[in-house]
């Protein structure tokens, strides 16, 4: 029997395909019983059209079935089958797709669609076997064919006896390796879990012959182990469901059976889209932060099927990294997917999918935002973290995005509220949005900053995460109202009286602020009368870009730079240490240093900053004492 070659350029991309285009060998067994589904389509939709096929749909099956003595795998259907010539045609090219022609030829009905369109699924089989065996015969055809290769010297095809429509491939597995087991493919658990992992939602059969226990008889409690054939796959996927058929328990019982998370979704959205790009979804917002969710080692990612097969576990390219956190997946016809499912285009398609589904999340988000409050806190407890990250990424380009979404902690309120919510509460003559950064909420509230802006009336907002205050200079205002730390230089609510004030106060104590300067020398920029202190002796502010709290931040960082705030060292010129301080000036410059240095000291302390001598400090404070 002469052998018959691949074509060259065949050869090459077989050897190609084998050694680099696949990842996992274990998806051999996902295109196969992909071109499986696809042999039972084209039967399916010619029984339609052709009343001589009176097919019934239990009928219609795929069978895998391992054979442990000889080493074989054997994948069958009861599919449309080949003649030879479609055998030489399909198998005899590489990316020659019969499912491709057929699909071209004739238009789906009844809500079918060809899976297999690029005739490449089938060499994935050489990855593993030595020699691959393909018995077929042709619902076209009484005469049934066998064609065999071992994937490098051509294949050859010769007539053979098979009484069923259908095909079988049967794989010779490769010997094993000190780097390869290829016996795993043969092992019943290891096929059951390829099967459920990439084939679950065909939506045909498939069969196995499993091991089970069973009594030996009626009479006795003693088990045996017994043969009997099972359908492994679901068949019938959620998302292919109507949404009125289905339960918020469905939805969950779902969530659990892919290992979404060990909680309880908090949310789900069921999208079918038949518009520029068709597909549909099943998206999750889970109740609690995956353990490793603000690590390096979290894949975000959706699941990618085609046609209810699967082509990726995790799809980053389907998630804004601002709502890395939605688990589920999508399915769509319309994916153009190059040489095997595996390599995906970055074509306009997925681009309008990811759009789409961006859009879907924020809207589901807004509508838990105002409808149901206190679940959307639960989740942004959880997430609300990645938000504000997401308004910090590409230089503030998705804040407009997750504007809306932010809530920060009211010091009026006494809860947590949204811009929104704060602006719409604004006094018409307050020109900011005023914050406060602090490690808790009772810290911030006793700050002494925030009593000039409490006096007014005017609302804070308190910030707790070390990213809180970086989201806010990337948002720099909201409605048109810029947002302002209490700790800054300028409150921009002091009246004409309290300016010229401290103005006099100034110039009547130039001297003694250019002292307390010299003191402090390389610590504070400058030191000044403060007009937002009330009770509080000293506070420190901060000038420029870099907060005092960002400070703390950047030098908490692997990477510190020293990056420093311009501090300034306020003074309350109504407090009776603001005294103490102009008699030392002129009387006792020792005890000005003394004091110098403990208001410093408490400053520090107040911001919530190490003391950088302790030692001296202490010292400081037994020289008073005594």
């Amino acid at each position: 029997m002469a052998v018959k070659e691949f074509q060259a350029e065949s050869k090459r991309l077989l050897e190609m395909m084998i050694n680099s285009i696949y990842s996992q060998k274990e998806i051999f067994l996902r295109e196969l019983i992909s071109n499986a589904s696809d042999a039972i389509d084209k039967l399916y939709y010619k029984a339609l059209t052709d009343d001589s096929l009176s097919f019934h749909q239990d009928s219609y099956y795929i069978k895998v079935t391992a054979d442990k003595k000889n080493r074989e795998l054997t994948i069958t259907d009861t599919g449309i089958g080949m003649t030879e010539e479609e055998l030489e045609a399909n198998l005899g090219t590489i990316a020659k797709s019969g499912s491709l022609a057929f699909k071209n030829e004739n238009e789906m009905k009844d809500g079918h669609d060809i899976i297999g369109q690029f005739g490449v699924g089938f060499y994935s089989a050489f990855m593993v076997a030595d020699t691959v065996t393909v018995y077929t015969k042709s619902v076209n055809s009484n005469q049934a064919f066998k064609w065999e290769s071992n994937g490098l010297d051509g294949f050859t095809i010769e007539p053979t006896d098979k009484n069923t429509v259908g095909t079988e491939v049967v794989i010779k597995l490769r010997a094993n390796t000190e780097e390869e087991n290829y016996d795993e493919f043969l092992e019943e658990y290891r096929l059951k879990s390829i099967i459920k992992k990439y084939s679950d939602f065909i939506r045909y059969p498939i069969k196995m012959d499993v091991t089970v226990q069973k009594p030996e008889d009626d009479d006795k409690e003693e088990l045996a182990e017994v043969t009997e054939e099972q359908t492994i796959n679901s068949m019938v996927p959620i998302w292919r469901k109507n949404k009125n058929e289905l339960t918020k328990e469905d939805y969950e019982a779902f969530y659990a059976e892919k290992h979404y998370g060990f909680d309880k979704p908090l949310q789900h959205i069921h999208l079918s889209v038949d518009g520029a790009v068709r597909y549909q979804a099943v998206l999750f917002i889970p109740e609690q932060t995956p353990f490793d969710y603000y690590t390096k080692e979290y894949e975000k990612g959706l699941e990618l099927y085609s046609n209810s097969v699967l082509i990726m576990e995790k799809c980053p390219d389907l998630l804004p990294d601002y709502f890395g956190f939605v688990k589920g997946m999508v399915d769509s016809e319309d994916l153009s997917l190059n040489i095997s499912r595996e390599m995906l285009q970055h074509d306009r398609q997925l681009q309008l999918i990811a759009k789409n589904i961006k859009n879907k999340i924020k809207g589901q988000l807004k509508d838990l935002l105002k409808n149901d409050r206190e679940k959307y806190e639960t989740f942004y407890q959880a997430f609300g973290r990645q938000l504000k990250f997401g308004v910090q990424m590409d230089f503030g380009a998705h804040k407009k995005d997750l504007e809306d979404l932010l809530l920060f902690y009211s010091s009026k309120e006494k809860k947590m509220v949204t811009l929104a919510e704060y602006v719409e509460r604004m006094p018409e003559e307050q020109p900011y949005i005023y914050y406060a950064t602090g490690e808790s909420y009772s810290r911030i509230e006793k700050m002494p900053q925030t009593e000039m802006v409490l006096d007014k009336g005017y609302e804070i907002l308190y910030f707790t995460e070390d990213i809180d205050e970086f989201a806010i200079k990337t948002l720099m205002s909201y409605q048109d109202k810029e947002f302002k730390s209490v700790s800054s230089g300028d409150l921009g609510i002091e009246s004409e009286d309290d300016e010229k004030e401290e103005k006099a106060e100034e110039e009547q104590n130039q001297e003694l602020f250019a002292a307390m300067k010299e003191i402090l020398a390389g610590k504070v920029k400058d030191v000044r009368a403060s007009k937002r202190l009330r009770s509080h002796p000293v506070c420190l502010t901060a000038e420029g870009e870099i907060s005092i709290e960002m400070e703390k931040v950047l030098k908490s960082m692997p990477d510190n730079q020293d990056i420093q705030a311009e501090k300034v060292l306020e003074i309350n010129t109504d407090h009776d240490v603001y005294q103490s301080l102009k008699d030392n000036f002129n009387k006792d410059k020792d005890k000005l240093t003394l004091y110098t240095n403990l208001l410093y000291n408490q400053a520090l302390l107040i911001e919530g900053l190490s003391v950088e001598d302790p030692v001296a400090f202490t010292d400081d404070i037994c020289k008073i004492m005594v």
